[in-house]
């Protein structure tokens, strides 16, 4: 039997657990369901550093969104956006920039559903439901929302998402459509699972994985700097998630040969 809420769009089948539901669950967040949960803790058993994981992942988005606002970003493109938690790239945004323009992407039914709920009487901020690989699709949906300009520089966010394209889906090519589409300027914040970090543990999740919708494919340092294509990599480079650009204090308290994930940010020359 599946769980029913008033939250829950029409069509959702909640036991069938999804990678956005999981990552909610992992940062604490309320919008997942019993299958969801079920396959967190599965997710726990192979990587118990999982929720640090999550939390670092986060952390990076924050340091990646204020990095690019420094810079003279002031719209975003939020791929795979995820279900809204704590620390949503338009909060962080327009903290910085009051003017900042944000549109998020995801095709999961209840991430778009809670986004549209949280940003509907912002003109900020828009949501689409689309698929991040069929780039033409998304960017003339986010061109209709009348927020991207993109002969201006724009933040590409793919942060804990490109490790769901599978190989076969050309996820470089994929951000290569993306790449030429942007303005010179642009930035592309990147970050993903790699089998570099904790080999043992990393394979585990993939086992886990494989009996949701979103199985996961870790790549390597050399796979995910190739991401870069076009873009200047920025000091310090792709590192450990802990390792880019820390906040004052916070080396040390995570082992970045633990963290899982791979992170880095480009600027399009």
């Amino acid at each position: 039997m599946t769980e029913r809420s008033g939250w829950v769009p029409d069509g959702v089948d909640t036991g069938l657990p999804s990678a956005a539901r999981l990552y909610d669950y992992l940062l604490g967040g309320g919008h997942n369901f019993a299958a969801d949960r079920a396959l967190a803790e599965k997710f726990l058993r192979a990587q118990p550093n999982a929720r640090t994981i999550a939390r670092l992942n986060r952390s990076f988005l924050r340091r990646a969104v204020l990095y690019l606002v420094g810079r003279g970003v002031r719209q975003f493109l939020d791929l795979g956006s995820g279900i809204p938690t704590v620390g949503n790239v338009h909060e962080i945004a327009w903290r910085a920039a009051p003017e900042a323009r944000v549109v998020y992407v995801d095709y999961e039914a209840v991430a778009v559903a809670h986004s549209r709920m949280m940003l509907a009487h912002d003109e900020r901020a828009a949501v689409l439901q689309e698929d991040l690989t069929d780039p033409d699709a998304v960017l003339a949906a986010a061109r209709r929302t009348g927020l991207l300009d993109l002969a201006e520089p724009l933040g590409l966010l793919t942060v804990g998402v490109l490790h769901f394209v599978a190989p076969e889906d050309d996820p470089a090519g994929v951000l290569a459509a993306y790449r030429d589409a942007v303005a010179p300027g642009s930035g592309l914040a990147l970050s993903q699972f790699t089998a570099d970090l904790q080999p043992v543990e990393m394979a585990g999740i993939v086992e886990v994985m494989k009996k949701s919708t979103n199985p996961v494919h870790p790549r390597s340092l050399a796979e995910i700097t190739e991401f870069f294509a076009g873009f200047e990599i920025v000091e310090p480079g792709v590192v450990p998630l802990p390792l880019w650009r820390p906040e004052e204090g916070a080396v040390g308290e995570v082992d970045p040969a633990r963290a899982g994930i791979l992170a880095g940010v480009g600027s399009k020359r």
